[in-house]
């Protein structure tokens, strides 16, 4: 989806998120984040898939005329390889299975599916409604379309198996954007909000949610010019988490601690 300006959440949307209406039996965990490292990231890259394989680092880019598929370097955020998806359309979130990486477009309702060793296009797909984000929990895609909704695909025959909604205190929660698949949970970007919340895959229900707010303020921030958080990367090798967003010159590496009562 299109830039937004100013890039930080206004504390009445936060608010929306981790005030919003009445109880629930299980409250949902509210999360601090610790810094770890920082690392370089292009911050001429409009964000909106990440993910990591083998020590790699992958990211898809938006824009018309400038959406791109890459695989970065981690150090120097600078990319090793990368391809341009067609200029008439918007990139958006991207995810590997099987050796294929499976990226989304935002409004022209077509995928792309690259062989992960060369990015040749091998194929591409077409779907209802818009592209948001994308991962996979080792046997479906997931994909997000900036509604409550998530869908989920045959990765063989990208025919849509299933949907889940994802509600927040029992009321639906809209503008669910960039995903990963984390330990048997879905981690999600809500779209311009500096929050990203751990859903249950099986009910839909958000169990946790990571406050990024002073991310930028404290680290990164160029006023005008760095836009929203967007993008979450799990590494399970290394058991690290990673997160950047769209047009940011650092890609963090982060700790989850769970806020302190007050």
């Amino acid at each position: 989806m299109a830039r937004i300006v100013p890039l930080l959440l206004a504390a009445a949307a936060f608010a929306a998120i981790t005030n919003a209406n009445a109880a629930q039996t299980d409250e949902p965990v509210a999360y601090d984040a610790k810094v770890v490292r920082a690392f370089p990231h292009d911050p001429g890259a409009f964000t909106q898939g990440l993910f990591f394989d083998g020590g790699v680092l992958y990211e898809t880019t938006g824009q018309y005329g400038a959406s791109r598929l890459r695989k970065v370097a981690l150090e120097t955020g600078a990319p090793e390889r990368e391809t341009a998806l067609p200029a008439r359309v918007f990139g958006e979130g991207s995810t590997l299975l099987n050796g294929r990486i499976y990226v989304l477009t935002w409004r022209a309702g077509e995928g792309y599916i690259y062989d992960q060793e060369s990015f040749a296009l091998k194929d591409r797909f077409a779907y209802d409604g818009e592209g948001w984000g994308l991962t996979h929990d080792g046997e479906r895609l997931i994909m997000s379309d900036g509604t409550s909704r998530l869908r989920f695909l045959d990765p063989d025959t990208l025919q849509e198996t299933g949907r889940l909604d994802v509600t927040f205190r029992g009321k639906r929660l809209t503008q669910i954007n960039e995903l990963e698949w984390i330990k048997g949970e879905i981690f999600a970007n809500v779209w311009r909000t500096d929050a990203i919340v751990r859903i249950d895959p099986q009910s839909g229900a958000v169990t946790g949610v990571i406050d990024l707010r002073n991310l930028l303020q404290q680290h990164a921030i160029t006023t005008g010019d760095t836009d929203v958080l967007n993008g979450i990367a799990y590494d399970p090798d290394t058991d690290r988490l990673f997160v950047t967003g769209k047009f940011w010159p650092k890609l963090f590496e982060i700790e989850l601690l769970p806020k302190e009562t007050e």
